[in-house]
């Protein structure tokens, strides 16, 4: 049975850090990714990181401040994220995808998730 399981969310203030991690197992995955939802919005990708050859991609808003890493041996995908403001409150979803690709598309990661919630005050 595939899981994906995502901890670390909580609640930080302005300027502060959280590191979210998603252990994924059941199967083997060939990349995995984060996406997150606020309130009233559509879900947006995050971060994604494949595992060979290693690649990782971004989201403009998020590459100066977030870093994905992996940990191969947990199977464990870790998002780093520095300098939190209060837009960047939200669902944290993790994603794995058998797909080689390393990609912002939601359509192609197969397993997905529950979320962990990520809230910045101000």
């Amino acid at each position: 049975q595939v899981q994906v399981v995502e901890s670390g969310g909580g609640l930080v203030q302005a300027g502060g850090s959280l590191r979210l991690s998603c252990q994924a197992s059941g199967r083997t995955f060939s990349s995995m990714g984060w996406f997150r939802q606020a309130p009233g919005k559509k879900r947006e990708f995050v971060a994604a990181i494949r595992w060979s050859p290693t690649s990782t991609l971004y989201t403009d808003s998020g590459k100066d401040r977030f870093t994905i890493s992996r940990d191969n041996a947990k199977n464990t995908v870790y998002l780093q994220m520095n300098s939190l403001t209060p837009e960047d409150t939200a669902v944290y979803y993790c994603a794995a995808s058998v797909d080689y690709r390393v990609t912002s598309i939601q359509s192609t990661y197969d397993y997905w998730g529950q979320g962990t919630q990520v809230t910045v005050s101000s």
